[in-house]
């Protein structure tokens, strides 16, 4: 076979309807960065939302933000941030080819959200015990008895939605990360990536780090209010 017959042969894991491995890592990659965009502009309508009760109620949300434990989300921002860190270590593991790195860091990328799940469920666990539950959920009485300026707010209700929505839809997007991050893992114990082919370790690695950038934002925003 000549050279450039060699050169021209399709790797086996380009689909059908893509004519070159080329055409299909930049569908892919554009693909991943479209999806990214709306899930910036989705965070950002709940940004608007945030910013919205901040100035109307300021007050309440001082106080509000005070029943928020700062330690359980500055483990969680540590926990997120390490991650990203061996996410991209297994990105570039699998860009040189590197099995055991690839699927080490795989490994600890996933543990880490599931040590961020169990910190989320104390927190959340701590706030239904108090009664501190968004919209119509909220539980004046059990407040009161928790804190009373807590509860001397009428739009205290508020805070704890957005609180409940932002975190709980960023939560969600570590629980998926959780799957796909899975299924990454079980390719790799496949061989299925190579360096020539890694285009979708490339993207979850993209999906993660946008989950742990919104995880930045919110750090500050709903825990760390003055």
């Amino acid at each position: 076979m000549s050279s450039s017959n060699a050169s021209n042969e399709r790797p086996a894991w380009v689909a059908h309807h893509f004519d070159t491995a080329g055409q299909q890592v930049s569908s892919a990659k554009l693909g991943m960065w479209l999806f990214l965009a709306t899930e910036a502009l989705m965070f950002s309508g709940l940004f608007l939302a945030y910013f919205l009760i901040r100035k109307l109620h300021p007050d309440m949300v001082l106080v509000a933000s005070e029943e928020l434990n700062k330690a359980y989300g500055g483990v969680n921002t540590v926990v997120l941030i390490f991650s990203s860190f061996t996410m991209a270590l297994g990105v570039r593991a699998a860009q040189v080819g590197n099995q055991k790195s690839l699927e080490r860091n795989l490994m600890i990328t996933i543990a880490c959200a599931f040590i961020f799940m169990g910190v989320k469920y104390i927190e959340y666990s701590a706030k239904i015990h108090h009664g501190l539950l968004p919209w119509n959920f909220f539980d004046m009485e059990k407040a009161a008895h928790h804190s009373a300026a807590l509860a001397s707010f009428e739009y205290t209700p508020m805070f704890f939605g957005i609180y409940f929505t932002m975190t709980g839809l960023h939560g969600l997007h570590v629980v998926i990360g959780i799957g796909v991050l899975t299924w990454i893992l079980i390719r790799a114990r496949r061989r299925e990536f190579t360096p020539d082919n890694y285009v979708a370790v490339e993207n979850v690695g993209l999906y993660w780090h946008i989950v742990d950038l919104v995880w930045i934002f919110l750090f500050p925003l709903l825990y760390l209010v003055k």
